[in-house]
């Protein structure tokens, strides 16, 4: 299996950055260029749910929409899901993502690391790795920042 990582400072608490991600209404208005909208389709965010997320204008000519499993939740710090609908699923398999938000030591109420993983297998010899999908995941966490000065 493969993998990939990046990361990004986000200038608040973790807590904060995760209850941003979690909640469909808050991250559906973050930036809507790169995500149009979340919906929690089946469950309530917990093992075992279905999420929906579409994909906005920034990045649609890669991902139009993308269904979600979530596999493991660690709440405040982390969230793990499998990619079962939408173009990545096309592409790779599995393709299993996760998001921790890790406070920065001695500044945890100021700072944190938002962290985007993946673990995939390209279906093809011919499909690049995911760093289109990185670049988005991360271009989207930084809009976090400005987003949390109008929430």
């Amino acid at each position: 299996m493969r993998s990939m990582k990046g990361e990004v400072v986000l200038n608040m608490p973790a807590e904060k950055a995760w209850d941003m991600y979690r909640n469909d209404e808050i991250i559906s208005k973050i930036n809507p260029e790169m995500l149009a909208a979340a919906q929690y389709i089946e469950g309530d965010g917990s093992p075992g749910s279905l999420r929906l997320l579409k994909l906005g204008p920034a990045v649609s000519g890669y991902v139009k929409d993308s269904t979600e499993k979530i596999e493991r939740v660690e709440t405040g710090r982390c969230v793990m899901y499998s990619v079962i609908g939408g173009d990545l699923k096309n592409l790779y398999d599995p393709y299993r993502v996760t998001f921790s938000f890790i406070p920065v030591e001695g500044k945890e109420n100021e700072q944190c690391i938002a962290e985007w993983k993946v673990e995939f297998e390209p279906l093809s010899p011919a499909t690049p790795p995911p760093e289109k999908a990185r670049d988005a995941a991360l271009g989207f966490l930084k809009s976090f920042d400005k987003f949390q000065l109008s929430y």
